[in-house]
């Protein structure tokens, strides 16, 4: 299985490595779980069989890999409580609410989910905990580390970090990715993500934020 540190989402994969898991990642789109096979993404990443093990083991540690990889698209930006202010929590609030929808919307986080549920029923199928693991608690975790140097510098007022994300991220995501997994085309509604980022984060700040953030 993969080995890997979650240090703002960025793995410690080499350029080389990257380009491995977007073919990867391309096969699952375009081919689904069949075309997935150590050999086929060999074939399309133009390297060997021996280096894909290497670099990540077994099968299932390059849908692990590839889940991270994807994941690690959705940043929050470094940032300490003693910089943060209102207008640079805002910003980056923004940032990550249309890095999330972008990524929730690709055809790769689709293909992912569907695979994951369609594997759901199965015994020993790993993928759907992969998703959770490595992907959306991932991310949740990043997010909440920017929430929490949020409160440390008097922005945001909350008890559980953990829960506050979970609001942010129902008010920016809502019904919208199940709606999409379900087949509905939101192609219209996903031009700019801009606009409905900026009024989830604002609703946010509405419940968590201090008179400091006003």
């Amino acid at each position: 299985m993969l080995n890997t540190t979650d240090s703002q989402g960025s793995e410690s994969f080499s350029p080389r490595q990257n380009a491995v898991l977007e073919e990867a990642l391309r096969l699952l789109v375009s081919g689904g779980e069949k075309a997935l096979t150590t050999a086929g993404v060999a074939r399309a990443a133009n390297c060997s069989k021996e280096s894909l093990y290497k670099w990540f083991g077994d099968r299932d540690g390059l849908m692990e890999a590839m889940i991270v990889y994807q994941a690690s698209k959705v940043r929050t930006g470094e940032v300490s409580s003693g910089t943060l202010n209102r207008e640079t929590l805002e910003r980056l609030l923004d940032e990550f609410a249309v890095a999330l929808l972008e990524v929730l919307s690709g055809d790769v986080s689709l293909a992912l989910n569907r695979l994951a549920i369609g594997q759901s029923s199965r015994d020993g199928s790993m993928l759907g905990e992969m998703l959770l693991e490595r992907g959306r608690k991932q991310i949740g975790r990043r997010a909440a580390s920017l929430l929490i140097a949020a409160k440390r510098a008097g922005l945001l007022e909350f008890e559980d970090a953990g829960e506050a994300y979970e609001t942010l991220y129902g008010l920016i995501v809502k019904d919208w990715h199940v709606r999409m997994l379900l087949g509905e085309d939101m192609t219209e509604r996903a031009k700019d993500f801009g606009p409905r980022a900026k009024r989830s984060v604002s609703a946010f700040l509405r419940l968590y934020g201090t008179r400091q953030a006003g």
